[in-house]
């Protein structure tokens, strides 16, 4: 038999049988959709293709996750019965055409809902995220070394709560018992048991494994347990199981029997004291246990009249004296029009469970949502490789965040749910690099370096050694970053660089700094820049001339006591007069941005133009028409001489 959710089968197991007139709607309600599909299709095939018969062939697969027979027939349901149909059904098919790849089609289908329910929030979530399908497929890579276990059987494998060295699970597996003979209409296998596994850590690096499967006995009927847990004492066990008193099962009115959370106390060594929980009742069913960090809360799924879909997942006070408060519905930020089941929350207060209601992949999904004060943040949808276009649910995590378990009826399984072990990606590089001097070459020490995010944002900083070197260690692996190096009286350096995707591997990322201060072949140091240039026949400050004095500025204002002077020249265009009273005017200019800055006028000596008569190249009188623009431009420049002052600072050649 393919793929089946025994996760919702729990929450509906049927006792007692009706009088219907057809078979097909005694197997239908019955939740034996096996045979419900069965014989559904002889009444289609013999003309009955009325609206009842339709929906039921559609959910007959739907509830077995046969997604491509169940696309088919409500999809023959729309053509015929659109406008009579509940808002389920649009739902419904909305989701099998996801399960089957058809996304934009399926969306299509899902936006409808605002037709018959503005409020839905299907519907709403969608117009919010249209591209939900890409951004999930692509999630930062978190989980990994995926693996199908060993333990896994061609029944029903699932479920999970970890405790001490073992996952605590449920199976539809034979156990070797005369109760295997009894089958479940539902998929046609046995009832559900309890069972422990060792995990066995060989490697975790290339995933982990379980074995030494053992039933718990201690609990087992002749019916349903499933989703055990214990508190951190280890002394009071939690679990579901059918609404069954050790004589018999009981039922609602209509003769179902519905599902109800224990407790058990651990009593020298043995499971004594079983007795149900208050909140439980014979009219709905209660189920899939889960305690908060603190084991004052106790969360649990419900089909209890008055939710926000068909099962939410509710809270309930844990007493000091042991008794139970008022059960409380999470609300509307955690449960939907949908399914929210599996509950399960980690030392950190995070509430991982299943959905179909939030945007997802396909069927059930995984979502983890942040919990304080009895407050929820906004579900987040796990993504890739976690979650898949079938049902995917039950996700544990350990203590140490370092691996996990879900279920899942994927394809590629061994039977029809499978439980998978996951490792969390921990991998971590060094950026590392060295700090030198673009002119000579040395390391510089003492020089600031920053490492910047792709967002912009500074993670961490660090100042060079004597060699130069600095290093960030331990940053995420897969990532964009920036490194950028500063120095009083150098000029600032970035570079981009990546970590890959190798477990402390050393990134190498050297920068380059160029000092602001030179001595120049006659002994006299100055400020060297890029060069300030001036529109032809001008000599206002241009916008790229700013950025440049500002490297004059910040040198000055490293060192107080400095004085220079400026001395401005032109290219040879123009009169040797007219060049000579436009360079002054240029070197005049750019004393005044100075000043502007906050450089005293004392500390500029002096502001002279030489005009055309020390150019530095061919471009005289004579060879004027001979040069290019840029040759004459390299004769339109200023130089900044350091007159006094600035004794301590070490220029590049000392």
């Amino acid at each position: 038999m393919k793929r089946v959710i025994l996760f919702y089968l729990l929450f509906v197991t049927a006792f007692a049988y009706t009088q219907r007139r057809y078979a097909a709607d005694r197997y239908f309600n019955e939740f034996a959709y096996k045979k419900s599909a069965e014989l559904y299709k002889i009444l289609y095939d013999k003309g009955d293709d009325s609206q009842l018969v339709i929906s039921r062939l559609g959910d007959s697969y739907y509830y077995n996750t046969e997604s491509e027979e169940a696309e088919k027939w409500y999809k023959l349901l729309m053509e015929k019965y659109q406008d009579k149909v509940l808002p389920e059904y649009l739902f419904r098919y909305a989701q099998a055409l996801k399960s089957n790849g058809k996304v934009k089609e399926s969306d299509l289908w899902l936006e409808k809902l605002k037709e018959l329910d503005k409020n839905d929030s299907r519907a709403i979530e969608l117009t919010k995220n249209r591209n939900y399908f890409v951004e999930y497929s692509n999630r930062k890579k978190t989980f990994v070394n995926v693996k199908n276990l060993s333990i896994n059987t061609e029944f029903s494998d699932f479920g999970g709560f970890i405790y001490g060295n073992k996952l605590y699970y449920a199976s539809t597996k034979p156990s070797g018992t005369k109760f295997d003979r009894r089958k479940y209409k539902w998929n046609n296998q046995p009832f559900l048991n309890v069972y422990t596994a060792e995990e066995e850590f060989s490697d975790i690096a290339e995933g982990l494994e379980l074995g030494n499967v053992s039933k718990f006995e201690e609990i087992s009927t002749r019916y349903h347990e499933s989703n055990a847990l214990l508190t951190a004492d280890g002394n009071t066990l939690y679990f579901t199981r059918d609404n069954y008193d050790g004589d018999k099962l009981r039922g609602d009115k209509e003769k179902v029997t519905h599902l109800k959370i224990y407790k058990a106390e651990n009593i020298d060594g043995e499971w004594k004291n079983l007795e149900e929980l208050p909140f439980n009742s014979d009219l709905y069913s209660c189920g899939h246990p889960a305690l908060s960090t603190d084991g004052k809360t106790l969360y649990f799924v419900s089909d209890m009249p008055g939710g926000a879909g068909a099962t939410d997942i509710y809270g309930v006070a844990i007493n000091p004296d042991g008794t139970y408060g008022t059960p409380f519905n999470l609300g509307k930020e955690i449960n939907t029009e949908g399914r929210e089941m599996f509950p399960y929350v980690d030392n950190e207060n995070t509430i991982y469970f299943a959905s179909d209601g939030h945007l997802g992949l396909g069927a059930l999904d995984v979502f983890e949502s942040k919990i304080s004060d009895n407050k929820f943040t906004t579900p987040v949808n796990l993504g890739s490789p976690v979650n898949s276009p079938l049902d995917d649910f039950s996700f544990v995590i350990s203590e140490d965040k370092s691996y996990g378990y879900f279920s899942s009826n994927r394809t590629g399984g061994k039977g029809d749910d499978d439980i998978y072990s996951f490792v969390i990606y921990r991998c971590k590089e060094d950026i590392t690099g060295v700090v030198t001097d673009s002119r000579t070459g040395v390391p510089i020490s003492g020089a600031t370096v920053r490492l910047i995010d792709e967002k912009g944002e500074p993670i961490s900083k660090q100042v060079t050694l004597a060699d130069g070197r600095y290093t960030f260690k331990d940053i995420a692996c897969e990532n964009n970053y920036t490194v950028t190096a500063s120095k009083d009286d150098y000029r600032n350096d970035k570079k981009d660089t990546a970590t890959e995707d190798i477990d402390k591997k050393a990134i190498q990322a050297d920068l380059v700094l160029e000092s602001l201060i030179v001595e120049t072949p006659k002994e006299q140091s100055q400020i060297v820049i890029n060069p300030i240039y001036f529109d032809f026949d001008l000599y206002n400050i241009r916008e790229d001339a700013e950025y440049e004095l500002e490297h004059i500025v910040t040198v000055m204002k490293n060192h107080p006591d400095m004085v220079i002077k400026i001395e401005s020249h032109t290219d040879s265009r123009g009169t040797k007069a007219y060049n000579r009273t436009l360079s002054t005017n240029r070197a005049k200019s750019t004393r005044a941005y100075l000043i502007s800055r906050g450089i005293a006028s004392n500390r500029i000596e002096s502001a002279i133009g030489y005009g055309e008569d020390q150019l530095l190249n061919h471009c005289n009188d004579a060879n004027q028409k001979r040069c290019s623009k840029e040759e004459h431009q390299r004769n339109r420049r200023s130089y900044f001489y350091i007159v006094k002052g600035g004794k301590n600072v070490k220029t590049n050649n000392q």
